[in-house]
């Protein structure tokens, strides 16, 4: 009998379907792997596995009985545990609180302090991190260290199935290794492991079964082994094609100073020496999977990020960017598009006109007053040309539906004419009419002489939008796509970093790693 099964689970959040009829079964004492490019339904699926949403159809059993999880306390008391990509340690706590925070040994009614040093002493130890100090505290130590925390936690419960949702994105090399290790231990011991991972040579290394997921559905389930690594590509972007995009401008080659150039751009470790240019005109994406330092990339430029090496040349002439206020000033001309709206791009209790013109209040002042005639004309004009429908520009922004308010943060920044305009997932959460909306938008900007440097999770998008595509990896830009070289199957070749299919003298499909 199968430890867990889920048949036809489906979920849908407003219109938009998150699952629909996913099958999954997994076995203990064996790996199963989850496989499936951005939006597919991976996180869904760990979400209503580790109860913290219901599904609306299917059944879930639990050793051949129905089961559902009305909360995580619920899904954690059937021996469900899950390591979330976010970490959810509390800083401010030391390790050992944070190991036994759910349900911390008793003695009297008080916690037993050295009974829960033991117990986190015993999770570091299985995680392969006795070197971590129980009493140290979150706070103080690094991002990998706490992903090694967050691995324990999880193990002091001591479940029968461990979800990890990307627990290596966050590791070392070393750190890897010793995982490695510990999911291979933690197998031979019986436990059931469903692996979510972009990283293909981890699923080589430790998947014994695999599930591709693609637009919410269940595509493929195979042993690992069986297909290779192209064959899993086409499995991932087995796709319709929704979106219609605005032609490309056709553009000879560009020998100009770029408007904007990058020369070994570095980050802690984070960013990994990139260099780019980018010419009035041109819409750059830049592709790979999420994670992989596309959004620090856009801050680092932005001038949001402390302690980034390298040169940022605009016109062919150095500047220093040391924050969004200098970033905005009309010598450069940069706006930043955020990835959330809700928390980095907008004042939701504030009106419409306050947030399209909060950018440009410096533009709209005289001596530190503003021409309340000038705001309003440039607000009128913003939303016109963004067809932003409200009940006037006095209602609270929080009141617009969600493809209006991802227009206003666009607008406000236009309030300013940026010449560079970055921009971070913008078409994310939002219908499909108000994202053909801002493609014509971007096209239209790049057409008047902008320059675009494009982040999107959405792989259509790259296609039909960019002259040029980016594809990063581990913080470094790996492969550049050209005009027809931008295709589906290019940007998840390269997203894994794997070349793309090549075809020997003897006609048998080969596939090389970059």
């Amino acid at each position: 009998m199968s430890l867990f099964v889920m048949q036809g689970v489906s979920k849908r959040y407003g219109g938009v379907r998150a699952l629909q009829g996913a099958e999954l079964v997994i076995e203990a004492g064996r790996i199963h792997a989850v496989l499936g490019e951005n939006g597919a339904g991976k996180s869904t699926l760990i979400k209503i596995m580790a109860g913290v949403v219901a599904p609306d159809e299917g059944v879930m059993l639990l050793d051949g009985k129905p089961v559902s999880f009305a909360s995580p306390a619920a899904a954690q008391e059937a021996g469900i545990a899950c390591i979330f990509q976010e970490l959810s340690l509390i800083p401010d706590l030391s390790v050992a609180d944070n190991i036994a925070i759910s349900n911390p040994p008793r003695r009297f009614g008080l916690i037993d302090r050295r009974a829960q040093r033991r117990m986190a002493e015993e999770a570091l130890a299985r995680a392969g991190a006795e070197d971590i100090h129980p009493l140290a505290l979150v706070k103080d130590l690094s991002l990998s260290r706490r992903q090694m925390v967050e691995i324990a936690k999880a193990l002091a419960r001591k479940p029968r199935i461990l979800i990890l949702d990307e627990a290596t994105s966050a590791l070392t090399a070393a750190d890897v290794m010793k995982i490695y290790a510990v999911l291979k231990r933690l197998r031979a011991e019986g436990l059931a492991l469903l692996y979510i991972s972009h990283r293909m040579h981890e699923i080589a290394e430790l998947a014994d079964e695999c599930t591709v997921f693609c637009n919410g559905q269940s595509v493929a389930s195979y042993a690992a082994g069986t297909k290779t690594d192209n064959e899993v590509v086409e499995l991932m972007i087995g796709r319709e094609y929704n979106a219609v995009f605005p032609a490309r401008t056709a553009r000879a080659a560009n020998d100009a100073t770029p408007l904007l150039e990058l020369r070994h751009l570095r980050w802690t470790d984070r960013l990994d020496d990139i260099s780019l240019q980018l010419h009035a005109g041109e819409v750059i994406g830049l592709g790979g999977l999420d994670g992989q330092g596309q959004r620090e990339l856009l801050l680092a430029l932005f001038g949001v990020l402390r302690g980034s090496t390298g040169q940022v040349l605009v016109d062919g002439r150095p500047v220093a960017i040391a924050g969004p206020g200098v970033a905005k000033r009309k010598a450069i001309g940069m706006a930043l598009i955020p990835e959330d709206r809700k928390t980095e791009g907008l004042m939701l209790p504030m009106s419409v006109r306050d947030n399209l013109s909060f950018a440009a209040l410096g533009r709209l002042s005289r001596w530190g007053i503003v021409d309340a005639t000038a705001e309003r004309d440039a607000v009128e004009r913003i939303v016109r040309l963004l067809a932003i429908r409200s009940d006037g520009t006095d209602v609270p922004a929080g009141s617009l539906s969600g493809g209006n308010q991802q227009k206003l943060v666009i607008g406000k920044w236009l309030m300013m004419a940026p010449r560079i305009l970055l921009l971070n997932d913008p078409t994310r959460g939002i219908d499909v009419g108000t994202k053909q909306e801002i493609y014509e938008l971007l096209r239209e900007l790049a057409d008047a002489g902008a320059a675009i440097l494009f982040y999107s999770t959405d792989y259509d998008e790259l296609v039909g939008c960019c002259d040029r595509v980016l594809v990063m990896y581990d913080g470094a830009i790996k492969r550049e796509l050209v005009g027809a070289e931008i295709t589906e199957h290019a940007l998840i070749s390269s997203a894994l970093n794997i070349r793309a299919e090549v075809r020997g003298k003897t006609g048998a499909a080969q596939v090389a790693r970059a």
